[in-house]
């Protein structure tokens, strides 16, 4: 058994050689293993992406990325491929997005931008409204206040709530959508007849 698996892998390696040499095979593995899968690539893409023509582009530069990389090496199993090709273009599409040019930075500086400080009004206001916070969480309950800070606050995952309150992440969600909600009405609705 273990001679036919050899023999499978051997066999694959070679068909992979054979492909990459052969400019019309190499087209003809990507018409038959690649762009079927083109359906569920822009399904992923759209979902990933803000609109539609982005994901276009974006399947095309996955498109480029898989060719290329076929010439070396034709990849086996294709589809978790495509899928980690697209994947990883969207990380560097998300890393770039985020970068701000230094150039922009001097621009502002030298059009002598004023900088937005909130003046006193927007101060006070900004108080009253932590302090109507705050008073909106010490009325929660004990379990369900402690999970709504650690979550909404302080960020942590639902499974990161759970291991500091020792208790299951599925009480961790129900303590969450009980708090907020009743955040939610304390702060701008009427009193829920629902007990916590």
């Amino acid at each position: 058994m273990a001679k036919t698996s050899d023999n499978n892998r051997k066999g694959a390696e070679r068909r992979s050689v054979d492909v990459a040499e052969t400019s019309s095979a190499l087209k003809a593995w990507f018409v038959r293993e690649v762009l079927p899968l083109e359906a569920g690539l822009m399904q992923y893409l759209q979902h990933s992406c803000r609109d539609v023509t982005e994901a276009a582009d974006l399947r095309q530069e996955v498109y480029v990325h898989i060719y290329e990389a076929a010439k070396k090496q034709v990849p086996h199993p294709v589809k978790p491929f495509v899928f980690a090709v697209a994947r990883n273009l969207l990380i560097d599409r998300v890393r770039r997005e985020r970068i701000v040019p230094i150039d922009t930075v001097v621009d502002l500086e030298a059009l002598d931008v004023a900088i937005e400080i909130p003046g006193p009004e927007r101060t006070v206001i900004a108080r009253d409204e932590l302090r109507r916070l705050q008073l909106a969480i010490d009325r929660l309950p004990q379990r369900c206040r402690e999970a709504v800070i650690l979550g909404r606050i302080e960020g942590l995952s639902g499974q990161q709530i759970a291991a500091r309150m020792g208790i299951s992440e599925a009480t961790v969600s129900k303590h969450l959508s009980v708090g907020m909600y009743a955040l939610a009405n304390i702060l701008y609705g009427e009193q829920s007849e629902k007990k916590l």
